[in-house]
């Protein structure tokens, strides 16, 4: 069954639900920038239940039912910029924080290790919990994510524009412009799932309306640096999953996170964009995190 609550993890409230049976293997999923758990769909995480995981998913702080850093105040888009040219900004909170409250909470649920599987900004989590927690990590699975490289190539103006922009407040019209914003990162190798992608974003309003969230993460994504040198100490099975066609961050971040850790495996799925296109590129992504946790659940 499905049971949802909130603990107290690293001085913050976290809200998190838990899928299937706590002595199968524990898989601790992490969403995507700004994005709530329910991002992770229900059916996507009972079908890795079928698959013997025993899976958490959460919201991190500042986003969904998690405690929120209000007093913090909203980084302007000129605070953002300064950071791109390499200001050097002093952030809110930093993807370490991120990643210690994730390790708090499996302290809280009394998981000793885990599977950790993280998507974009929270596969830059996942790789900082093996990074400065690799005791507790069982497996890392980084989907559609990037080690921070400052070699990287950037995305294009027109994306980078769709990410910065703040969605409008009124229901409908908030749901349009994020229909916008998935499709525009979507890949040409799936159908997009309209239909389900207008149902997460509403739910997701309903749920909680809180885009200053967002761009308190963003500052923390650009504040951590480069990864690279870090990850090369992170002895642990890992797979990293990439779409050919990310238009976010380019295939390239995925090799360059792949050969930044030693052994990882590295899958690519042509035509995939920045997602995890419901439906179609779900049942390979399942199979492939079923075959990566068993192999490496000692």
């Amino acid at each position: 069954g499905i049971k949802m609550s909130k603990v107290t993890a690293n001085g913050i409230q976290i809200e998190y639900e838990t899928f299937g049976n706590p002595s199968n293997r524990p898989l601790l999923l992490i969403a995507g920038h700004g994005s709530q758990m329910i991002q992770w769909d229900e059916a996507f995480c009972l079908d890795l239940v079928k698959r013997g995981h025993y899976v958490i998913r959460f919201d991190y702080r500042d986003v969904g039912l998690s405690t929120k850093f209000d007093t913090a105040g909203v980084p302007s888009l000129e605070t953002i910029g300064k950071i791109m040219q390499g200001e050097k900004i002093k952030p809110t909170y930093t993807l370490d924080d991120m990643s210690d409250d994730a390790v708090g909470l499996l302290d809280a649920l009394g998981i000793r290790k885990a599977h950790i599987c993280g998507i974009s900004m929270g596969g830059m989590i996942a790789q900082t919990i093996a990074i400065r927690h690799l005791c507790r990590v069982l497996s890392l699975i980084s989907i559609a994510s990037t080690t921070g490289n400052p070699e990287l190539a950037l995305p294009t103006p027109e994306i980078i524009g769709r990410y910065v922009t703040p969605p409008p407040a009124e229901r409908v019209a908030y749901i349009g412009h994020m229909l916008g914003v998935y499709k525009a990162l979507a890949g040409p190798g799936f159908i997009f799932d309209e239909e389900w992608t207008r149902k997460i974003t509403a739910e997701s309003y309903d749920r909680c309306f809180y885009p200053q969230g967002k761009v308190r993460h963003t500052v923390a994504v650009l504040t951590h640096g480069n990864r690279v040198p870090a990850l090369a100490s992170v002895n642990v099975p890992t797979l990293v999953v990439h779409g050919i066609s990310d238009p976010l961050f380019l295939v390239d971040a995925g090799k360059d996170t792949a050969k930044a850790i030693p052994g990882a495996q590295l899958m690519l799925i042509e035509g995939m964009g920045h997602d995890l296109p419901h439906g179609g590129a779900w049942p390979q992504i399942v199979e492939a995190i079923e075959a990566h946790t068993l192999k490496a659940t000692p």
